[in-house]
């Protein structure tokens, strides 16, 4: 049953909200008198959603609705503003409020906007589960460094959606995928020599940005294959480069490595991931990370077919 946390510290107000949603659908209605109150409700018997007073005692609706933004993003918070309260409603819509209903207008208005909330709140639930059950995705785009940011997004937002890994993880997940992602950029596709950026770097990125429009450069792609198994990531990422030898690669422990100019994205492919491989022509890596802990075990359940 859906659950719907009420908080204000006017038992008025609080029992005309409560018994307005209690009757119109079945939902389940419980209260708070103030802030603090409504987060240990929240924490322990996680709602649905949460209508809100703002001017309240120990903790006030805009304080709550930070926290909800921080700690418990997927709950949506409805405000209920009066008259004198506009200032603060409109910072609470800027901070993460995801709707308001004016007290003067909560028999007209406050079960209609909770029930569209609902319903969005629900086909989003849905469409998580459903990327959550899908196992392998690929792209290949062109040799173009805003597509290449955008996919290194893209896919940071698909492996958080997941709940593998914590916050953290996922930052250094994706600096591994958008080094490798540069690598298979300049190097692969448009064949610039990490020699020319160690003697002057102005001269490597002005021949890539020349060699974009030139073929056979200009037709290269970059292709990303991004697999989820039972207890791994892998991200597969090859260019259409004529390749290298990975026995080249110089080892990142080696005295001075780090000031190196070139050399970074393979140190932080190996720092960030626990396997990172090459084939044998050259053009593709194989990045995994093992997933060691389930961020939030409760999402993923038995739903996940990881």
């Amino acid at each position: 049953m859906t659950t719907i946390l009420v908080v204000d510290d006017s038992k008025v107000d609080l029992v005309l909200a409560s018994q307005l949603l209690a009757r119109a659908e079945r939902w389940s209605v419980i209260t708070a008198a103030d802030g603090k109150q409504a987060l240990e409700l929240v924490e322990r018997l996680n709602p649905d959603l949460v209508v809100t007073d703002l001017q309240m005692p120990e903790m006030n609706g805009l304080e709550l609705v930070e926290v909800m933004r921080n700690e418990f993003p997927r709950i949506p918070v409805v405000l209920m503003t009066a008259a004198g309260s506009e200032l603060i409603a409109v910072q609470a819509l800027e901070r993460g409020a995801a709707s308001y209903v004016p007290k003067t207008q909560l028999n007209d208005s406050l079960v209609d906007t909770v029930r569209r909330l609902l319903e969005s709140t629900e086909e989003q639930a849905h469409r998580d589960r459903l990327q959550r059950q899908m196992t392998e995705v690929a792209y290949s785009v062109d040799n173009d460094l805003n597509l290449v940011s955008a996919l290194v997004q893209e896919v940071r937002e698909l492996i958080r959606s997941r709940h593998l890994f914590e916050e953290n993880e996922c930052v250094r997940i994706s600096t591994a995928i958008d080094e490798a992602l540069a690598n298979a950029y300049y190097h692969g596709n448009l064949d610039v020599c990490s020699d020319l950026k160690e003697e002057d770097a102005e001269k490597f990125y002005n021949l890539a940005a020349e060699r974009r429009t030139q073929l056979p450069y200009a037709d290269r792609q970059i292709h990303v294959r991004v697999r989820f198994t039972k207890d791994a990531l892998e991200v597969v990422i090859r260019d259409d480069g004529k390749g290298f030898n990975p026995k080249s690669l110089p080892d990142p422990r080696e005295p001075g490595f780090l000031e190196r100019p070139c050399g970074r994205g393979v140190l932080l492919m190996r720092s960030f991931m626990d396997d990172i491989s090459f084939n044998e022509v050259g053009n593709e890596v194989r990045l995994r990370k093992h997933v060691r802990r389930i961020a939030d075990a409760a999402l993923l359940g038995s739903e996940s077919t990881l």
